[in-house]
């Protein structure tokens, strides 16, 4: 009895010396943002800004064909997902520290010394251990563990962010470079015929014969880019198999024209900035963060006493027929104080310093964020300005091409003023073409970077 008491005197001793108090979690400082510089329009509600499916926007049943495709055959979402299946475990693993273990074993003994008659003893018994968790240690690990599976489960959430968003991209891209394909093949055509005047003018004698190797240059120079065009475009096609799950070379998008079969969403103006606490990797950011706070919590508890009770029971005979008929148990209750362990406070100092990094990391993909977003914006009015600029210039090379046609047929213009007109034009309308193709990966990019309609989530152990 005197133990006993000299025992509990002990714990409340090393109880009240040992700092184990943690303040509630609370999300760290980090860098606000309540407007968007690019905006100014008054802020709209989450969701009504951007819509889970928001790739849908664009108006193309094939681009939602190959999300759908990817999604389900991409392999980094796949072991993004197998991550979410390894953390599920751990945490089960981790409520397992709370729970009784329990052993059975039997054994036998044979043995004959020089003198003495043979011997034989029969064993059977089982031993159940069962650490009481009696600060809450092992369910701080569950809470950090949890913490960990929320994290891999916000991984997911961007990694499928990241595909559906890189998806669509590689396949405005492919679709850009057919229709440059188309123009450039057409330009090159003009630029034949315009190769073909110049001979005629050359042995005629009304054109030197330096500016017939000049167009014989430029020529060469077309069908070089236009060589470049049909390389990009192959290994645009390589990437976006890859991204569907599919060997490359095995999986090619048919031909289109990107102005005629995407649209150019509207973006709605006013985008709420607490949209970006959707952003699955600011979430997963501070799931780490409350990870690592609980395991600084379940470092503290290590400094207090352990308890373990054990159980014995057994029965032990020199004949097997007689094995089951007496048996022996005990309980063996016992406390564990470390009164002076290093690893327990270096262990602290660890965690605490761990946790110093994870909030940083967090801070720096807040930032981040804003920049995304900023980047994307900005990119988005200026190209959507641009666009007007551009397709003003069209309008008018339209009206001089008109023109000159007009003048070809009174006699008034050479036929190469004409073939001139219309590769200035044919220019200008790639210029267009590589806009409409930038303002939809602005868009995409936008989405992306806003959280791409992922639901908001409120990170703290109270809500697991």
């Amino acid at each position: 009895m005197k133990l006993v008491i000299a025992a509990g005197i002990g714990v409340v001793v090393l109880s009240g010396c040992a700092d184990v108090s943690m303040p509630d979690y609370r999300r760290p400082d980090a860098p606000v943002k309540t407007s968007w510089s690019q905006q100014s329009a008054a802020p709209v509600s989450a969701a009504a800004t951007i819509a889970p499916d928001w790739w849908k926007e664009f108006r193309d049943p094939y681009l939602d064909q190959l999300v759908n495709k990817a999604i389900h055959g991409n392999f980094d979402v796949k072991i993004l997902a197998a991550r979410i299946q390894v953390a599920g475990a751990q945490v089960g693993e981790a409520r397992a520290g709370a729970l009784p273990t329990l052993d059975a074993g039997a054994g036998a003994s044979f043995e004959k010394s020089t003198g003495q008659k043979f011997t034989k003893q029969f064993n059977l018994g089982t031993q159940v251990n069962w650490d009481i968790d009696v600060w809450g240690k092992v369910a701080k690990g569950v809470q950090a563990q949890t913490a960990e599976f929320k994290a891999s489960e916000a991984d997911w959430r961007a990694g499928y962010l990241t595909l559906v968003s890189d998806v669509s991209t590689t396949y405005f891209q492919i679709l850009q470079f057919d229709e440059q394909i188309d123009q450039q093949q057409k330009t090159l055509d003009k630029n034949k015929q315009i190769l073909g005047i110049y001979d005629a003018m050359y042995k005629n004698g009304l054109l030197p014969n330096t500016r017939v190797l000049q167009q014989r240059a430029e020529i060469n120079r077309l069908t070089n880019d236009l060589l470049e065009l049909h390389r990009a475009r192959d290994l645009a096609g390589n990437a976006l198999a890859t991204l569907l799950g599919a060997p490359a070379g095995e999986f090619r998008v048919p031909a289109g024209r990107l102005q005629e079969r995407v649209q150019l969403p509207a973006v709605p103006g006013g985008l709420p900035a607490e949209l970006l606490k959707r952003r699955p990797d600011i979430v997963a950011a501070e799931y780490r963060v409350l990870e690592s706070y609980d395991l600084v919590g379940q470092a503290k508890l290590a400094q207090l006493p352990s308890i373990s009770l054990t159980g014995r029971g057994g029965s032990s005979s020199f004949a097997l027929t007689d094995l089951l008929k007496s048996f022996t148990f005990g309980l063996l209750p016992s406390i564990n104080i470390p009164i002076f362990d290093p690893g327990v406070k270096a262990r602290i100092k660890t965690s605490e310093a761990e946790t110093r990094v994870a909030e940083e990391q967090y801070r720096k993909t807040v930032i981040g964020a804003f920049e995304e977003v900023e980047n994307a914006l900005v990119n988005l009015d200026a190209h959507k300005k641009q666009r007007t600029e551009l397709q003003q210039q069209i309008d008018h090379l339209k009206v001089v091409s008109a023109q000159i046609e007009a003048q070809l047929k009174e006699g008034l213009v050479s036929q190469l003023e004409v073939f001139e007109t219309e590769r200035s034009l044919l220019s200008a309308q790639l210029a267009l073409l590589a806009n409409h193709q930038q303002i939809l990966s602005d868009t995409v990019t936008l989405y992306k970077a806003l959280g791409g309609g992922w639901p908001s989530i409120e990170v703290g152990n109270a809500s697991q």
